[in-house]
């Protein structure tokens, strides 16, 4: 594990040490690429709600039973590596985090799997995605994956590797997100910068020196000299300028107005969301939010943004950490989306009283599901039934009521 151990010890620029990995230049001046679009604030926190809410997940191995129904197989090797620790490095959440963050920005994420000599697999490494590409073998046809570290690269078999695409043109790469949005990002980067200088110059975007006659060189230069070092930086925004020889100073306006400047951050803003469709109030933009429509984005935010993720992940690591004889037994892999309301302690209840009033569970199976100790006895596995709604069998069971009046009818008026 040492080889891909090794890469995540690098800085975040390290990586960039070619041309490729620097980047393209945007039409706004700034180069982007998948790492200094971290540094853009509305990338980053998109980027870290993905995958923050896929780690924080509950992931299980189940296997169906014959009549419907599965249950949690705690002794398959992969119920360990997925609920808990993939590595002996990483929890699954970082694991998952580390992985989904890949995806979100480079559109592909990537990792190792090891089997021992009996084909079991003992641990899941995060491969960096610079690292690894997938190739067509021209002899067999079949999809190999190139790691390439230290100018040496190893094929490794498509069986070892777990990826996850997304949106791609072909089935097997992604596309970059921050690639396809290069002019949005360039654009977000370019304001934040303009910002940061504005505000490091004392609010001052620049101005013009007037002089009736003509300086010298060093003249200039010492002006220039006197200019950088007491006219510049925040901490000297409000001292006066001592100008001589009848020189005048003419400021330049301030453009913020004119560009739009805070429009423009907006609307970037947004098309960032856009872009990795995470609600804007999840990154603290509650400019249009209200308590009813942030309940509805939150709930459109796990219908469309990530049940669309979780099923990648889904059939990626059945089809990966099982074999023909596995799945055909029944095993597969499945996220708990109940998770993601642990948060509304409120609902959660609400929805576990709905179905212990239906019948669906019993309260040992509530209180397992909130880490508390069942119930000893018959009662805890008992399952009720709500009184207004019986089954047809059961009503055609009851025996109808005779009329104490004992005319013989059973509503006592034949």
């Amino acid at each position: 594990m040492g080889v891909i151990s090794r890469v995540f010890n690098l800085s975040i620029d390290d990586h960039f040490k070619t041309e490729p990995f620097w980047g393209v230049k945007s039409k706004s001046g700034v180069t982007v690429s998948e790492s200094n679009a971290l540094k853009y604030v509305t990338v980053y926190s998109c980027v870290r709600v993905l995958a923050e809410t896929i780690g924080s997940l509950p992931l299980f191995v189940y296997q169906a039973r014959a009549g419907g129904g599965a249950d949690k197989v705690h002794s398959h090797p992969a119920y360990h590596l997925l609920h808990n620790a993939p590595n002996d490095e990483m929890t699954s959440q970082t694991w998952r985090e580390t992985l989904m963050g890949h995806i979100a920005l480079s559109g592909n994420g990537y990792s190792r799997i090891t089997l021992n000599r009996r084909g079991q697999i003992i641990d899941i490494f995060p491969i960096d995605w610079r690292m690894i590409e997938p190739v067509r073998n021209k002899k067999t046809r079949r999809i190999e994956y190139q790691m390439t570290e230290e100018g040496t690269t190893e094929v490794i078999n498509s069986d070892q590797i777990l990826h996850i695409p997304g949106l791609g043109y072909d089935g097997i790469m992604g596309y970059s997100p921050v690639s396809m949005a290069r002019e949005a990002i360039g654009l977000g980067l370019a304001s934040t910068e303009f910002a940061a200088r504005f505000f490091g110059q004392g609010m001052n975007i620049g101005g013009v020196l007037e002089h009736p006659g003509k300086l010298s060189d060093p003249a200039k230069q010492n002006l220039q000299k006197s200019l950088d070092e007491r006219g510049s930086g925040l901490a000297n925004s409000w001292r006066p300028f001592v100008l001589e020889e009848g020189m005048k100073w003419s400021r330049i306006p301030m453009p913020l107005t004119d560009a739009q400047f805070l429009e423009t951050r907006k609307f970037t803003r947004d098309e960032i969301c856009g872009l990795f469709r995470v609600p804007p109030h999840m990154i603290a933009n509650l400019e249009r939010s209200t308590n009813n429509n942030i309940e509805h984005q939150s709930l459109e935010f796990v219908k469309y943004t990530i049940l669309p993720w979780i099923t990648r992940w889904e059939q990626t690591l059945n089809w990966k950490l099982f074999g023909d004889n596995e799945r055909a037994r029944g095993l597969y892999v499945k996220f708990n989306v109940e998770g993601l309301l642990r948060g509304d302690y409120k609902s959660r209840q609400e929805g576990l009283g709905i179905q212990r009033q239906n019948g669906i569970i019993n309260a040992n199976e509530w209180r397992e599901m909130e880490e508390m100790n069942p119930i000893e006895g018959v009662s805890g596995d008992a399952y009720l039934v709500n009184g207004n709604m019986i089954s047809t069998e059961t009503a055609s069971k009851q025996q109808p009521r005779k009329n104490p009046g004992g005319n013989g009818g059973e509503n006592g008026n034949e």
